[in-house]
């Protein structure tokens, strides 16, 4: 499979996942309840997914980046692969009212759903952005932080995007 082909069927699968409420998880059911307890099996407290909006919980990571980074009030966050924007909310909790975190999708109906989730719940420091991790959509010299939830394997040319970050 060459590089867009690869593209292409993972951009099929997360659109399929942002539109049907589904998981990765193998063992998940559509079911609610399935998937918050996969999402906190990978690390994610019961109070973090209280305090953000439920459909942005769709239990496609491996982890939880935003325990792990110390983000700081004010600061900016770049999210890569931001999805339906679970790790962006969890950002924009902790960097307050002056921090910004911009959430980065190649998957356009991620990038609908997140933004719709956005505004019903009146997130004012988010934005999401339809892009690649390859080129990304962000000015050099912008984020102060970055957060990945196991979007770069996901790239054909994993260095690439590594490369591309070191350098932002």
């Amino acid at each position: 499979m060459d590089d867009k082909e690869i593209k292409k069927v993972v951009k099929k699968r997360y659109t399929k996942f942002a539109q049907d409420n589904t998981s990765c998880c193998p063992t998940c059911s559509s079911k609610k309840d399935d998937i918050t307890k996969q999402t906190e099996s990978i690390g994610y407290s019961t109070n973090e997914l209280k305090s953000i909006p439920e459909s942005a919980v769709l239990g496609l990571g491996c982890g939880n980046p935003t325990a792990l980074a110390d983000l700081k009030d004010g600061e900016t966050v770049l999210d890569l692969g931001s999805g339906a924007g679970i790790d962006v909310f969890l950002a924009a909790n902790k960097v307050g009212e002056s921090g910004h975190v911009i959430g980065v999708d190649m998957t356009e109906e991620m990038i609908k759903r997140a933004e719709k989730i956005a505004k019903e719940n009146g997130y004012k420091n988010v934005e999401f952005r339809f892009g690649e991790i390859e080129n990304l959509p962000v000015k050099d010299n912008t984020v102060d932080v970055i957060i990945s939830n196991c979007v770069i394997n996901l790239s054909p040319d994993n260095f690439k995007p590594l490369r591309r970050l070191l350098e932002f």
